[in-house]
């Protein structure tokens, strides 16, 4: 499966963005789809992911009440809604995608997009 990130840009502290991770090649329902951010001179971070069955959303808790993951088996996509945006969730953030059916690491996801560059000014 092919992952794309879209939605990404500079947005000031409080706002909102809604990213896009559509799939192409399989059908994304196949999978639990995550979502990572890294920061320059940082480790990647989980922040969200959302299981392949009954739809189970797990988020990191910087984020929680702040961001939520849907998806859309229909149009292949999975979402990252993130309001009250604060200037320490500037980063490049990645969707992924596993065939582990409720993925808790980075290691148990089989397919990355390229990202999308989010920045919060302040």
């Amino acid at each position: 499966v092919q992952l794309q990130a879209s939605g990404g840009g500079l947005v000031q502290a409080g706002g909102s963005l809604r990213l896009s991770c559509a799939a192409s090649g399989r059908p994304s329902s196949r999978y639990a789809m995550g979502w990572f951010r890294q920061a320059p001179g940082k480790e990647r971070e989980f922040v969200g992911s959302i299981n392949r069955l009954e739809g189970t959303t797990y988020y990191v808790d910087s984020v929680k009440g702040r961001f939520t993951i849907s998806r859309d088996n229909a149009k292949n996509t999975v979402y990252l809604q993130m309001n009250s945006l604060k200037p320490e969730d500037t980063a490049r953030y990645y969707c992924a995608a596993s065939i582990v059916l409720a993925p808790t690491q980075s290691s148990d996801y089989n397919y990355w997009g390229q990202g999308t560059q989010v920045t919060v000014s302040s």
